[in-house]
């Protein structure tokens, strides 16, 4: 597994207690998790080219974590990324394809499986 104090994940995720979880399961495995509440206030940071992987919420209110991950490819800042999500409708599904080739987790899903997924979409 890719375990790196150099590596930073963003973790964009509206529910609180998931956003702090993720948080402190990534540190504790070396990693520097940075959260946000929303795709906006990602985009608003300053810094996204730091972010080594992005973890984000497929359904998030206002920007979608579907298109968060476009909006990243179309203007140049494509990231590693993994969907999370407690949806499993065929409407999900679909809006998921969308984002191209982008791994996506169902809640709740195992650390083990998270960090196998990371570090999957790292060696791409």
């Amino acid at each position: 597994m890719i375990m790196s104090a150099a590596l930073k994940i963003a973790v964009v995720e509206d529910d609180a207690g998931v956003r702090t979880a993720l948080q402190q399961l990534l540190r504790s495995a070396g990693f520097d998790a940075e959260t946000f509440e929303s795709a906006e206030e990602f985009l608003a940071h300053g810094n996204r080219d730091g972010f080594a992987c992005l973890i984000a919420d497929i359904n998030l209110p206002g920007i979608s974590g579907v298109d968060l991950v476009k909006e990243l490819g179309a203007i140049g800042r494509a990231l590693p990324a993994v969907f999370i999500t407690g949806r499993r409708d065929a409407a999900t599904m679909a809006l998921t394809r969308q984002a191209g080739d982008v791994p996506q987790l169902y809640k709740p899903f195992s650390d083990a499986a998270l960090f196998e997924v990371i570090d999957r979409v790292m060696q791409r």
